[in-house]
């Protein structure tokens, strides 16, 4: 009896030692990126003539990977091969500082990008780690890169819940072995509990207030918000794939960077603003209170497509929050919702159209604005994942049918 209980108990002291150090590795770094992202947002807005080095500073990020990124070059997509064909290599510890770097300095000199690929990057990077030390077999490493992903998406956003279904539908794994969920729960939840512990350094978005009842008419124009989410998926996908076609004709790689870095600034400059560059979390607060002029979001798809298509680093999220949230004030003329609905719609629904993560994207929804409109999210973040096509902005990520055992 003894013998049958004590491999058992290796077993889950193993897991426990690594959700542990995840977590707490994890959620400590979140919480230092967080503060960092602030405080170089906070300086270039303070310095805007900073924004003029942004073509350099490109060419010293692309400089820098090419000579020493390797495998990390591909981000996500990295994350994603090694979890659907685990090679021997795994994925290179280099890739988390590299890629918090680089993030800083897109920010720091006025890209248009986001954060989640940064921490999803490295919350699986450092997950990876483990992997390559503790024994565990094929498929317990796969769940463990699962688990990084979970921690560095739940303790970036303060999303748990989302963190750890997105880690899930993010590969589409196409049956949920169960031991792994718990894993991956546990992890997203003591990695946020830990950034947490840093201070409050995630984003208070508005609440939404008052919603309309339910009625024929709701849901008709929940369906064409959702279809028009979906539309402004495909839009930001499309750019982003000319834009990279459009560099890769750019046979020198230093170039690209600095071409796009000037046509940023040009663009900055005939706008007089500065509040589509970076992550945008000022507009994205006034979409829900106030009315923005409607040509924001495509501005932003613009701006996010240059600068990652050139060699720039970040996530699209934030970026696809900003998108949503735009679109979604911009249809307060024509459907008549609450301001702030038609915003926190939008605000997952586009997500949810680029990264075929409906499920998360309304569980974060729901986190972030209250579980009572849980049924508005669903339904336009559904449409929206529909209408956007087969494909979304992970080029590694294989979308087949979800299913449950």
């Amino acid at each position: 009896m003894i013998k049958s209980v004590t491999p058992l108990v290796c077993l889950l002291c193993k897991w426990l030692f690594v959700i542990l150090a995840i977590s707490g590795l994890v959620g400590s770094l979140s919480a230092v990126f967080l503060y960092a992202l602030n405080h170089v947002t906070l300086f270039r807005e303070t310095h805007l003539w900073i924004i003029l080095l942004l073509p350099f500073a490109g060419i010293c990020i692309v400089w820098w990977y090419r000579q020493y990124g390797g495998n990390a070059q591909k981000g996500n997509n990295l994350l994603l091969e090694e979890y659907y064909y685990p090679t021997e290599q795994g994925v290179p510890w280099k890739m988390a500082p590299m890629v918090i770097f680089t993030t800083l300095i897109t920010h720091l000199f006025g890209g248009s990008a986001g954060r989640e690929g940064t921490a999803v990057q490295y919350g699986g990077t450092i997950a990876a780690q483990f992997g390559k030390f503790v024994p565990l077999g094929k498929q317990d490493k796969r769940i463990l890169l699962l688990c990084g992903i979970a921690a560095g998406f739940a303790s970036l956003f303060g999303t748990p819940l989302a963190g750890a279904i997105f880690a899930l539908e993010m590969v589409q794994l196409g049956k949920i072995r169960w031991r792994g969920v718990g894993a991956i729960l546990a992890t997203a939840l003591l990695s946020n509990w830990t950034c947490g512990l840093y201070g409050d350094l995630h984003t208070q978005y508005p609440t939404i207030g008052e919603v309309p009842a339910w009625s024929v008419s709701v849901f008709a124009y929940l369906l064409l918000a959702g279809i028009l989410f979906g539309i402004a998926s495909i839009l930001f996908r499309y750019t982003g794939a000319i834009c990279s076609i459009g560099f890769q004709k750019i046979k020198q790689p230093l170039l690209r960077p600095f071409v796009g870095g000037i046509l940023i600034i040009l663009v900055v400059h005939l706008l007089q603003t500065t509040k589509h560059l970076g992550l945008g979390i000022p507009t994205i607060m006034d979409a829900f209170e106030q009315p923005l002029p409607p040509t924001d979001f495509l501005i932003k798809i613009g701006l996010t497509a240059l600068t990652l298509s050139a060699g720039f680093k970040g996530g699209e999220v934030t970026p696809l929050f900003f998108i949503g949230a735009t679109l979604g004030n911009a249809l307060a003329p024509f459907i008549p919702f609450p301001l702030a609905l038609l915003a926190a719609t939008g605000f997952v629904s586009v997500f949810a159209g680029c990264t075929k993560t409906p499920i998360a994207c309304t569980v974060m929804a729901m986190e972030l604005f209250g579980w009572q409109y849980g049924t508005f999210f669903l339904i336009t973040c559904l449409i929206s994942y529909i209408i956007s096509g087969k494909n979304g902005i992970y080029t590694a990520q294989k979308v087949k049918n979800f299913k449950l055992f």
